[in-house]
């Protein structure tokens, strides 16, 4: 590839927040790793591994990517530019490229209803049908396109199939709201189930536990629970399927986050799984229905084929492919509005 169709320009940036007294965002920028530790999680958000895994695929598949290099884009105005994750980094943005936004930003159009408007702004990003659906609603069709993150099935995610398995249930405990009803509804019943099985279990909770920690539980787990109520991709329970391992998954069918009263808008149909088919595992709506999705995906579990599915729809090659597609016909494409 000649250097100016194989450079990508991206630009990442998080909120800093003050968590536990007022101005130690300041400590954590000296002693990050220290931090994340105390946080008793990876040190990452959800936006951030978004834009991690983007930068993999692009880099495996050949592309040079360039991070927040500002001075590159103002020599070249016509180069386009990736914009990703929180909605501060489109704070006063001044670069006159062409610009494809997402993946993240915003949860729902309402959040910036005139964001499209800006002629610099020539797609926006979305990682799934459901959310695809929400946007188009606001947004022009045309300048929204369809990605998805790839996993590592080759160094990150390997096969687990054959390793000694002695957990029969992993629960993926990713329950967000409501939780004071949702934990003694769901969560509970199924430990309860689990007992009654003889079937031995362990529980690990989003947001609680080491990222070496979820490749060994994995390695050792027969099947995963997935208890969610939806995902916009769903990186830990594809990264379970990467490595082989079934999924039983709470699918409530309904967007709960609590910004739609705030957004005013009607109910909305989602999905926690937007990426799964009958090789990946079985689904439940309700608690009273987690019984018989258990039973069939148990006795079914040699028949599962999840690994093959990530390595079909979910690959780095694929990712770069379409997040590439989309970048490089910005610089091509003029509003069509």
């Amino acid at each position: 590839m000649a250097d100016a169709d194989s450079t990508v320009l991206l630009f990442f940036q998080e909120p800093e927040r003050d968590k536990w007294f007022k101005g130690d965002r300041y400590l954590k920028r000296l002693v990050k790793p220290a931090y994340s530790r105390m946080a008793h999680k990876a040190g990452v958000t959800g936006f951030a591994v978004w834009y991690k895994l983007l930068v993999t695929s692009l880099r495996y598949s050949g592309y040079t990517v360039r991070t927040n290099d500002f001075r590159y884009a103002r020599s070249n105005p016509r180069h386009p530019v990736g914009i990703i994750g929180y909605p501060i980094i489109l704070k006063d943005w001044a670069l006159p490229n062409p610009a494809i936004l997402g993946p993240a930003l915003f949860d729902h159009p309402k959040l910036a209803p005139s964001l499209m408007e800006d002629p610099r702004f020539r797609s926006y990003i979305v990682t799934c049908e459901w959310m695809l659906d929400v946007f188009s609603d606001s947004y022009p069709r045309h300048t929204l396109k369809l990605w998805n993150a790839g996993i590592d099935t080759e160094r990150e995610w390997p096969n687990t199939a054959g390793d000694a398995k002695n957990v029969d249930i992993l629960i993926y405990d990713k329950i967000r709201w409501q939780r004071e009803r949702m934990v003694p509804e769901l969560l509970d019943p199924i430990r309860r189930f689990a007992v009654e099985q003889g079937l031995t279990y362990e529980v690990l909770r989003y947001g609680k536990y080491a990222y070496a920690d979820y490749k060994k539980a994995l390695s050792r787990s027969r099947l995963m629970v997935f208890l969610c109520e939806h995902e916009t991709q769903g990186m830990a329970y594809q990264e379970a399927m990467a490595s082989n391992v079934p999924i039983v998954a709470w699918d409530p069918g309904w967007w709960a986050d609590p910004n739609r009263l705030r957004l005013g808008v009607g109910p909305i149909r989602t999905t926690s799984v937007p990426y799964f088919d009958h090789r990946c595992g079985t689904t439940f709506r309700t608690a009273a229905e987690f019984r018989r999705a258990f039973a069939s995906a148990w006795s079914n579990l040699s028949t599962f084929r999840p690994r093959e599915f990530v390595e079909e729809r979910l690959s780095l090659e694929q990712s770069a492919r379409t997040y590439a597609s989309a970048y490089f016909e910005a610089a091509n494409r003029r509003d069509e509005c």
